[in-house]
């Protein structure tokens, strides 16, 4: 048996030696490596914390004690050390281990994050509902009493809310540990005056000093004891370093090597008692232990599965097909090239959306912003206002965050910024964390806001075509986490018009029922519908507009008095189907709508294919609802069908 398999709970970390503890750090790391090259996931960010996980879980007990991670793609080594090394072989499926925290998996996991600068305010909160209900540490009254520690990288204390967590953390009266897990990376080079801050921290010679001092300062703490004391003491040692936590008001000790456990171990063990807000500054390698990782951690943050040939020393990553995120930068890059107006920007996901490409061909006119999605917007307001064209590629599930900029910078101010929304819908093995389920729902409330959705390659590029030329307020299109498909690809694009829908099958009969579909799932929708044909005629439609909506096809569908069927890649409340039954309300059309969409339900993570069959949106599980609803029975699936009299208003029933 291996030291891993005998780890079942952190408490069976304390009944080994340094030597054991050591061995178990190399363990952990090929058990990822060996599962993350089978099924993908979160690599490098893994392998880097790998001993800081281990110190953290030895020196204090976390099934008491609070522990709040900041993103969460760094929790692989934090959960097999909790009991759920059985999980990894189905990482990331709804079988196994969610790549993030998840607290339904395990109450060591406080929080399901998956979003940066969290950490901090979350332990703050704990930090102060513990004190209120009289379970926080003090190690004079209750010295049995509950720590928080929160766990954070140098990328993402960068982020606004991190920023608002360390200003009102530096108020508590009480132990407080933030341990700064500083790589020198986010999934790319982090971006901004604080990383430029970071970097000359690793090889000023005051801050080895400072560490040396502060060192000799701990260990001459008596024990748990006069802790108030040695915090002055702490302070001393640290005078002349100025480090920027203290200017919020937290002691700052290290950098330390985050990859030394006896130093690691003794450090916290020294530090987990002071009664002052704490920042422990670990210095790591993102991909520690994988060469191929350690050299290219940007590439490695989360892979697909890959093989390594150790003789060639060659890495080939599984090729899933050309995705919309290529396909979107490479657009990008002919549009920059076409256009010296247009600007892009990105908040700390060059790769992930596909403009590192433009920053490589366009450096002076593409700007990575680092996690720092409000600013992003804001940004890109102050852009359009100078009379550019700003495009800004962000995750769907990113764009939550910059949504109060998009209503008060952009669309109050009627600034044409264009969003690029990476990631809409479901995203597969990333889970609920990374949802892009609300986008149109938020957007489409923003008035004189148009909002697209491409569902091909080609359909991408005539929407970012009509998006540089709309020049009215902000718009955006929404692409999934996804190959881009070739069904279409024979047949011309038509170009975008505003608040026009594309035919892409119509009978010359009168149909059955007719189809809109937003975005891609209008693909599986096109199969679904030569499924059932011809015992069912199908027309389908590409509706390319959630707001403005093709009023003029709802009239025309209305006076053939057949049913509609909307299906989207997003959540089935506000979305592309909401507002198609607001159309037909407000122009007192009689029409039978049936939705389909992702449930009013969180969506565990799987395959994105698994997903969407899961929530009815595979063209075998439409197929099976054309036929129902063709047949005037409700479908058997998730969908909501509603009825729109004219006069009398709309009722709901739940299919």
């Amino acid at each position: 048996m291996t030291l891993l398999e005998r780890i079942n709970s952190p408490a069976d970390l304390r009944q080994l030696s340094m030597d054991d503890l050591i061995a178990l750090a190399g363990e952990i790391r090929t058990a990822i490596v060996d599962q993350v090259s089978q099924s993908g996931g979160h690599l490098a960010p893994n392998l880097g914390v790998v001993e800081l996980t281990i110190a953290l879980h030895y020196v204090f007990d976390f099934a008491h004690d609070r522990l709040l991670f900041d993103v969460g793609h760094q929790c692989y080594p934090h959960k097999l050390l909790t009991g759920r090394l059985n999980m990894l072989a189905h990482l990331r499926t709804r079988q196994g281990m969610a790549g993030f925290p998840e607290p339904k998996e395990s109450a060591y996991d406080l929080f399901s994050v998956g979003h940066a600068g969290t950490a901090i305010s979350t332990a703050v909160g704990m930090a102060r509902g513990d004190t209120l209900n009289n379970e926080a540490f003090d190690a004079k009254s209750n010295p049995t009493g509950r720590r928080v520690v929160s766990l954070i990288g140098d990328a993402s204390i960068v982020n606004g809310v991190a920023m608002e967590g360390l200003n009102n953390a530096g108020t508590l009266d009480r132990q407080f540990l933030v341990v700064l897990n500083d790589n020198g990376m986010s999934i790319s080079k982090p971006q901004g005056a604080i990383a430029q801050y970071f970097d000359r921290v690793r090889v000023n010679p005051v801050y080895s000093g400072a560490k040396t001092r502060a060192k000799h300062a701990l260990e001459a703490i008596p024990g748990g004891g006069a802790i108030r004391s040695a915090y002055h003491r702490l302070t001393e040692a640290l005078k002349g370093s100025n480090t920027w936590f203290e200017h919020f008001g937290l002691l700052t000790i290290g950098p330390i090597d985050g990859h030394d456990l006896p130093e690691l171990i003794e450090f916290l063990t020294q530090v987990k008692d002071v009664d002052r807000p704490l920042v422990l500054h670990a210095k790591t390698i993102k991909g520690k232990g994988l060469e191929y990782a350690e050299k290219d951690a940007t590439t490695f943050h989360s892979p697909a599965a890959h093989t390594y040939d150790p003789d060639s020393c060659r890495v080939e990553i599984r090729d899933g097909g050309r995705s919309f995120t290529s396909a979107f930068g490479d657009a990008m890059c002919d549009l920059m090239e076409r256009d010296e107006q247009v600007v892009a920007c990105t908040a700390a996901m060059p790769n992930g959306t596909g403009i590192d490409q433009v920053l490589d061909q366009f450096p002076t006119r593409a700007f990575d912003t680092g996690i720092c999605e409000s600013h992003a917007m804001d940004m890109m307001a102050g852009l359009a206002k100078t009379g550019l064209k700003p495009f800004f590629a962000v995750y769907s599930t990113f764009l939550q965050r910059a949504f109060d900029q998009a209503f008060q910078e952009v669309a109050l101010q009627g600034l044409p910024v264009r969003l690029c929304l990476d990631r809409a819908g479901l995203v597969g093995g990333d889970g609920a964390v990374h949802q892009g389920f609300c986008d149109v729902a938020i957007l489409r409330t923003l008035p004189g806001a148009v909002l697209t959705a491409a569902i091909d390659e080609t359909s991408l590029r005539a929407a970012l075509e009509f998006m540089r030329t709309y020049d009215t307020g902000l718009s955006a299109v929404r692409y999934p986490r996804d190959t881009v498909s070739a069904v279409l690809a024979a047949k011309p694009c038509p170009d975008f018009e505003l608040g026009r829908a594309r035919a892409l099958l119509e009978h010359d009969e009168k149909p059955d029922l007719v189809v809109l579909g937003f975005g891609t799932p209008t693909i599986a929708a096109l199969e679904a519908a030569r499924q059932v044909a011809p015992e069912v005629r199908a027309d389908v439609y590409d509706a390319r507009f959630a707001k403005p909506i093709d009023t003029e096809l709802l009239r025309r569908i209305a006076a053939l008095g057949v049913p509609v069927v909307t299906i989207e890649d997003h959540g089935i409340q506000g979305g592309f189907g909401s507002a198609i039954l607001e159309a037909a309300a407000d122009l007192a059309l009689p029409l039978r709508v049936t939705r389909l969409g992702m449930p009013d339900a969180w969506i565990a993570q799987n395959s994105r294919a698994q997903q969407l069959k899961e929530v009815g949106l595979d063209a075998a599980s439409i197929a099976r609802t054309l036929i129902r609803v063709a047949a005037g029975q409700e479908p058997a699936s998730s969908a909501v069908t509603t009825v729109v009299r004219t006069g009398d208003g709309a009722r709901e029933r739940q299919g």
